[in-house]
């Protein structure tokens, strides 16, 4: 089971099973220890607990989209700076169709490392890696016959270590931003909270339904943190549209200029 539906399901049974051990325990405790004092005085400590869990759960959330949106921005960015090369490309036409065929390869071994899973992607790297060199090459064996062909062939290098860059970064930012112990801190204090809530609560179904519901209502909060915090991934995960529909549109116009050279050769 992956860990971005484990870790809910076990906050939910520890929480529930938290209710449930303050239902046992009010069943097994003297009644002098459930007085109305008592009562008073584990609402206290409870409320100042629940206080700390909700400002805690906000900034776990708060981090967690933030960091889903950035690489969210990273993605778009990345297909941007992809149509944009194969822009500068087209105006070498013909000559540029061994970068264009390597920029394609290097779009298509993107969206693998990135959307494969975590251990297919580690062996997309070394592969995207030397993709980038093949393209870097392959746009300094232009050979620029005008000021616009030599400015594209500086733009375009220029773009390729930029995206050399932003892949660098989205890989960087794969690893999880959420502490494992600042979860269990979470889980910890919600289980506690909820051991109150069955200390006190009447023993029925109803009660037993109303504890389960808020539960599951909680630990659904951890599964977005989890979801989130797993950008590529899940559920809610980053759409690969914006690079699948930069690899369509790549070489589209390099390869129509080569088809009609070809064409016109062939009638000659």
């Amino acid at each position: 089971m992956k860990k971005y539906i484990l870790i809910p399901c076990l906050a939910l049974a520890c929480i529930f099973g938290g209710a449930m051990l303050g239902i046992y325990l009010r069943g097994v405790l003297p009644d002098y220890h459930l007085g109305p004092e008592t009562k008073d005085s584990v609402r206290i400590g409870m409320g100042l607990v629940a206080t700390m869990t909700a400002l805690l759960l906000g900034l776990l959330v708060a981090s967690a989209k933030g960091s889903y949106d950035d690489q969210r921005k990273e993605v778009i960015h990345l297909a941007g700076r992809l149509h944009f090369l194969d822009r500068l490309l087209g105006f070498y036409g013909p000559e540029a169709a061994e970068a264009v065929e390597v920029l394609r390869s290097l779009n298509e071994g993107l969206i693998q490392q990135l959307w494969a899973g975590k251990e297919a992607g580690k062996a997309q790297t070394e592969r995207v890696f030397s993709l980038f060199q093949a393209l870097y090459e392959s746009i300094s064996k232009l050979a620029p016959e005008n000021d616009v062909q030599r400015a594209a062939q500086d733009e375009a290098l220029d773009t390729t270590a930029d995206l050399s860059r932003t892949r660098s970064l989205l890989y960087a930012m794969a690893d999880t931003s959420i502490a494992t112990p600042v979860l269990v801190i979470v889980i910890l204090w919600l289980t506690t909270i909820f051991i109150s809530f069955g200390l006190f609560a009447p023993t029925n179904w109803t009660a037993i339904g109303s504890l389960f519901i808020a539960a599951l209502s909680v630990s659904s909060a951890i599964f977005l943190i989890m979801e989130l915090d797993q950008p590529f991934d899940g559920v809610i995960h980053i759409s690969d549209a914006p690079l699948r529909h930069t690899l369509n549109r790549t070489g589209r116009e390099t390869f129509e200029q080569i088809d009609s050279l070809q064409l016109s050769e062939g009638v000659q």
